[in-house]
């Protein structure tokens, strides 16, 4: 299924019915009272946090929500019935915001969660409202106010804790598959992935975490060259960035450093927030370099970059150094998931 991360649609809560104009006609009560009821109010729109969605494509087909309006008044009193709300289920991580003012309305983060989103009407006052000690048969009534309409744009933050940074055939896809049951496309050119994939590694029993792989980014992304610099997004709710190297590019005239330089340069240009996130240095394809040459390759990318962070050496495709590396992210997340400052 092609992955859809940004949707806008027309809610339309319903309208309050309006208030009933009545007189009671009973046998042997002479000059019965007014009796008309009030009106229903109208159904809300809400939208609904569902664990089993993810992606936003049901929106590119279906654009218009509408909730039931409420039933007008009765008369012996009876209120009219109230229109049911709209339940409207969305993938956890949707942005909410109102397309004409611009206006964040909320976010969906939690399986089951409920957001308001157009409030219905309330319902229109019978004739009996407007009964007093000098007017006793009121003829007026009250129509129900009119639901609330709006456009609202949908956006989708994957929520994962961890997300992987790299140019398009550094191995991300790999990497995700070798540690994950995820199977996103692997082939030997770039660009093979074209939208998020997510996969869940378990380190043990109950012990998991969400890994997050994006479109390679590539030089200029920052102006919107390239596929990965839309989905950067979806990094922003991570707690650690592993950021992966091609340590033996395919072209002859490929230099690791001036690609690991080119995603640091992108990341600050598209968020500088971003850039600031705990990020993992992962050296990828080592299996492809010569034993005698690893140490020597490794430190001169790190003294390039004066790189002081956590640094894992892996070969994705045989799953060399991936074990470590893993164990390694999950002790870590259980200590960041612990600190206040990173609770939602």
């Amino acid at each position: 299924m092609k992955f859809v991360d940004e949707a806008s649609i027309r809610v339309e809560a319903g309208n309050g019915g309006k208030g009933m104009m009545s007189f009671r006609r009973e046998k042997y009560i002479p000059r019965g009272g007014p009796d008309g009821g009030n009106g229903g109010n109208g159904g809300s729109v809400y939208l609904a946090g569902d664990q089993r969605l993810n992606t936003l494509v049901d929106f590119r087909h279906t654009r218009m929500y509408r909730a039931q309006h409420g039933g007008g008044g009765k008369p012996k009193l009876c209120t009219g019935k109230n229109g049911e709300d709209l339940m409207i289920a969305v993938p956890l991580g949707t942005k909410v915001t109102d397309v004409q003012s611009g206006d964040y309305i909320g976010e969906i983060t939690e399986d089951g969660q409920t957001l308001l989103v157009a409030q219905g009407g309330q319902g229109g006052l019978g004739n009996t409202h407007f009964k007093s000690s000098t007017n006793r048969a009121p003829r007026k009534t009250r129509p129900g106010t009119p639901g609330e309409q709006r456009k609202i744009a949908l956006e989708l933050q994957v929520l994962a804790d961890v997300g992987l940074l790299g140019l398009p055939n550094a191995g991300k896809s790999t990497f995700l598959r070798a540690v994950s049951s995820a199977q996103p496309k692997v082939a030997d050119y770039p660009f093979t992935t074209l939208y998020p994939n997510l996969g869940v590694v378990r380190v043990g029993n109950h012990r998991s975490f969400v890994v997050a792989d994006i479109p390679g980014l590539i030089e200029g992304a920052a102006e919107g060259a390239g596929l990965g610099i839309q989905f950067l997004r979806h990094l922003s709710r991570t707690l650690v960035l592993l950021h992966i190297v091609d340590m033996a590019p395919l072209t002859g005239d490929g230099d690791p450093l001036c690609d690991a330089r080119a995603i640091i340069e992108e990341l600050h240009k598209f968020n500088p927030e971003l850039a600031q996130q705990e990020r993992w240095l992962v050296l990828n394809k080592m299996d492809l370099i010569p034993e005698d040459e690893r140490e020597a390759r490794c430190q001169q990318l790190l003294d390039g970059l004066g790189w002081q962070g956590p640094v894992y050496k892996i070969s994705a495709i045989s799953k060399e150094g991936c074990r470590p590396l893993v164990g390694a992210l999950m002790d870590r997340l259980e200590a960041l998931r612990k600190e206040p400052q990173h609770d939602d």
